[in-house]
């Protein structure tokens, strides 16, 4: 069997879908184990805001190695630049690892996801080496699937490593999953065709700070204060900055101005930007619903966004064959109506929402994103020319990261103000001696206080089927011919 087959093929697909999806666990991994963290290094409790810069930091490096990497593996070669983003990726697992204090893991978390960002966008590109281009629409859903399972199992993951380990070993075990992965990838593929071109460093430089303060600005907006006014103002300095430097470089820009100029690589960023914003909302609500307004556990409220993202994988396959046989933009807009739909159901939820209406509601929202993944990157990474693969991949997922962000941020300062608007008139009981009637007041104000949370995160789902209404217009303008696509 050589490596044109089949069978390698397909075992080259599995190889990457392994990176991404050890990459995107350890994106969330860390949510389980801080506590331990924080105990081993004698962090106190006052710290928790300096402790969380261990995810924020992650999510930095994460996003802002993407637009420079994509140009890099065009150059560099995919699986070439896979194979070192991997290596990367270890270095930065042994360097948590063996940390000994707080800053000294941010920053090798912040090192760690660097690797990690890169292996995404790195392992969209190599689908369009693996697979002619009708027959990409599966694996890139495929690979869609794999960094949002690998999100949601983070913490689950982490969590039983804890439970029989110490938290170091939730870092160490992937340096054997690394090994193997780049062993199948050195087995399974072959290398791909290199684009020799200059890489613009400096521009490289200039979106990567951009994104960064973007970030940063967005982490203080519930604390707005001059800080998060200097974040903003570095964040549109440096922007425009980059903007002046690529059309200054022309051909040799990271994110080529030209790519813009098609309609569907446009319209697909400006869908995955609201659809990430859309997806965040779903993922943080849900949790923080099941633990507060529902009561339920911690590890109830992640089984219950299990079940959204197992739809998910499962939606993605579906969107994956859809696009071999339509016009992207009816898998796209059909995924965009269910979300619609399942969001409106869970706005009506309540506190007797049982099993199995909620886990078909969670399911029409989970297959509605997953039928999305396949169309959205195809029309991205498909409308561009050979040598822009990368970049392109890059770039859909960067902006999808970056409406997560919005997402959040937008998330936190509205939802901020709009609890304590609904709690505003609760009163607070206080105990009195010998007052029979305490317990009473204590059960009617823990009541009001659900109905409050319930309240809120009904909103919340209405806010994100209002950002799934919104994309649906740039998704009309993912223009595609699907007979462009075929063998």
């Amino acid at each position: 069997m050589n490596k044109s087959s089949h069978g390698y093929t397909y075992l080259a697909l599995l190889s990457v879908i392994l990176g991404v999806f050890i990459a995107a666990a350890d994106q969330t991994v860390i949510a389980t184990i801080l506590p331990a963290v924080m105990i081993d290094l004698k962090v106190q409790i006052t710290d928790l805001d300096r402790a969380s810069w261990t995810i924020t930091g992650y999510l930095l490096g994460y996003l802002g190695a993407m637009p420079l990497v994509g140009r890099l593996s065009d150059n560099w070669g995919h699986r070439r630049l896979f194979v070192i983003s991997m290596g990367w990726f270890m270095a930065g697992s042994v360097a948590v690892a063996l940390t000994s204090s707080l800053s000294w893991i941010i920053a090798a978390r912040v090192f760690q996801s660097i690797g990690a960002g890169a292996l995404l966008p790195i392992s969209i590109a190599m689908v369009g080496h693996l697979f002619p281009s009708g027959r990409r629409a599966v694996p890139l859903g495929l690979i869609g699937a794999s960094a949002e399972i690998g999100g949601v199992i983070g913490p689950l993951w982490g969590g039983v490593i804890v439970r029989f380990l110490e938290w170091p070993w939730v870092f160490w075990v992937n340096l054997p999953l690394g090994v193997m992965v780049v062993a199948m990838v050195l087995v399974f593929t072959q290398p791909s065709p290199h684009i020799r071109s200059r890489v613009d460093y400096l521009g490289g430089l200039l979106i990567t700070s951009s994104l960064v303060a973007l970030t940063l600005g967005l982490a203080r907006i519930v604390d707005a204060d001059v800080q998060m006014a200097g974040y903003f103002v570095a964040f549109a300095a440096t922007l425009a900055l980059f903007i002046l430097r690529q059309r200054a470089v022309g051909e040799h820009a990271i994110i080529p101005p030209r790519l813009f100029k098609s309609r569907a690589f446009a319209a697909a960023n400006g869908t995955h930007l609201l659809v990430g914003a859309a997806l965040i909302i779903v993922m943080i609500s849900l949790p923080l619903m099941a633990n507060t307004a529902l009561g339920l556990t911690p590890l109830d409220g992640g089984l219950l966004l299990m079940r959204m993202t197992a739809a998910l994988a499962v939606g993605a396959i579906a969107g994956g064959f859809a696009c071999r046989n339509f016009d992207v933009r009816l898998p796209a807009a059909l995924g965009l109506a269910l979300a619609i739909a399942g969001f409106f159901l869970m706005s009506e939820w309540t506190f007797n929402i049982k099993d199995p209406i909620q886990t078909i509601h969670l399911t029409i929202v989970g297959f509605g994103f997953g039928l999305l993944i396949s169309p959205v990157t195809l029309a991205a990474t498909e409308s561009v020319g050979e040598e822009n693969r990368g970049v392109a991949a890059a770039t859909i997922m960067s902006t999808r990261m970056i409406g997560m962000t919005l997402g959040i941020a937008a998330l936190t300062a509205w939802g901020t103000d709009r609890f304590q608007d609904l709690v505003s008139g609760i009163a607070i009981p206080f105990t009195i001696a010998g007052h029979t009637g305490h317990e009473v007041q204590n059960q009617e104000f823990d009541t009001q206080l659900r109905s409050a949370g319930m309240i809120l995160f009904n909103e919340f789902f209405v806010i994100a089927m209002v950002v799934c209404l919104v994309a649906l217009i740039p998704v009309a303008f993912m223009a595609w011919d699907r007979f462009r696509t075929r063998d």
